[in-house]
């Protein structure tokens, strides 16, 4: 290889949540979940690559620090799974699979802060990787799953299924597109930014606890999951709003109970998160119907769904009940939004600052290559 290729991947927000593994070394899930990819033009991972036998060592660079790969196992284990997959396709002998990678990465939004950093990071890696050594048509979710669980489905765009068992089979897994981003264009997205610094307990540690300690959630992989999976396709399908906001709330509430349950508990909400969601089931009360759903991953953050005709009124009242310190930065992404200066119920505001940001942004197709580079063509970050 004797160019740099660069490409950029998208966040993926789970509404039916992945949280446990039956099996650890292949990163296989309890299971099934169900996200919506969010557009690269607001927040993505953006990764370049170049390979060659005249480097002498793997190096990768993260966000402007260098890392170190020998300690990083999931990183070996996704470098070691692409050579393997060159092997395959152009023979063990291949001279390609023994060429040392330099790699370097940065996030537009912030890392380990539960805003999915992780999944964008190694979605962007192993799809970089394969384009840059030609097997982009091979199976990449196996690999980028074993990077980061929810990795496997920022490799599609829109409404992504990852099932747990392919056709019953324990020993893998698969992704499947349920529908594209053009499917619900009406859908738009909020990201309530709370705290943006790196979370207490990270998501793996948090859900071998669970695995081990929480019995509410054998209940909910058994009885819940397969149920809410069959219904929140179905509404997606019919762009059943009300439907799908339903089913994703009870699950991100389920989802928390559960990291309550394990012992010690893991505790990603706070008294912000909690702020937020009593302000929506207000706003949901008050206009007569389920308008808006929220969504929480392992973090304090808030991810908040509503579809384009009920953005300007429901931007002006969270606004009023949220107010900024500061507006200009307040309101991020998404450039053209009206917002209706108009109160019309009457929330009592809370205390300013309580946000940091909103970021604003729609559904978004899967990684992409792009022409803007992070690496020289010696290896060397810019």
């Amino acid at each position: 290889m004797d160019h740099v290729v660069t490409c950029i991947a998208p966040v993926n927000i789970a509404v039916i949540k992945y949280w446990g593994k039956k099996n650890e070394e292949l990163v296989l899930p309890l299971n099934d979940s169900l996200s919506l990819t969010l557009d690269c033009e607001q927040m993505h991972a953006k990764t370049s690559v170049i390979a060659g036998p005249f480097f002498e060592n793997d190096m990768v660079w993260l966000n402007g620090e260098i890392m170190s790969v020998d300690g990083n196992t999931r990183l070996q284990k996704c470098f070691q799974l692409v050579r393997d997959l060159i092997k395959k396709k152009k023979g063990v002998n291949c001279a390609e699979a023994k060429w040392k990678i330099r790699v370097c990465s940065e996030n537009n939004f912030p890392t380990a802060a539960g805003l999915a950093s992780s999944a964008a990071g190694y979605a962007c890696l192993i799809y970089t990787l394969a384009t840059a050594f030609q097997l982009t048509d091979e199976d990449l979710p196996s690999i980028a799953r074993q990077g980061s669980g929810s990795a496997c489905r920022s490799l599609n765009g829109g409404f992504v299924h990852w099932r747990a068992d392919v056709d019953k089979c324990e020993s893998d897994s698969t992704v499947v597109q349920i529908a594209s981003d053009t499917h619900w264009p009406e859908m738009i997205v909020l990201i309530l930014v709370v705290n943006d610094s790196k979370k207490k307990t990270s998501s793996t540690i948090g859900m071998k606890q669970s695995v081990n300690t929480s019995e509410l959630l054998k209940y909910r992989v058994n009885e819940c999951v397969p149920k809410r999976t069959a219904q929140i396709i179905q509404a997606i399908k019919d762009k059943h709003f009300s439907k799908f906001a339903e089913i994703t709330m009870r699950d991100s509430n389920q989802f928390h109970a559960i990291c309550l349950d394990t012992y010690p508990p893991c505790i990603y909400l706070n008294h912000i998160s909690h702020e937020i969601i009593s302000f929506i089931h207000d706003y949901n009360e008050a206009v007569g119907q389920i308008k808006v759903a929220y969504t929480f991953d392992a973090g304090p953050n808030a991810f908040v769904f509503l579809e384009k005709e009920n953005l300007s009124s429901f931007l002006s009242e969270l606004i009023h009940v949220f107010p900024p310190n500061h507006f200009d930065t307040y309101l991020r992404g998404i450039s053209s939004i009206q917002i209706n200066s108009r109160i019309m119920f009457n929330f009592t505001p809370k205390e300013k600052g309580l946000l940091k940001y909103i970021m604003v942004t729609k559904l978004g197709n899967g990684p992409k290559c792009i022409n803007s580079h992070l690496l020289n063509q010696d290896g060397i970050p810019y």
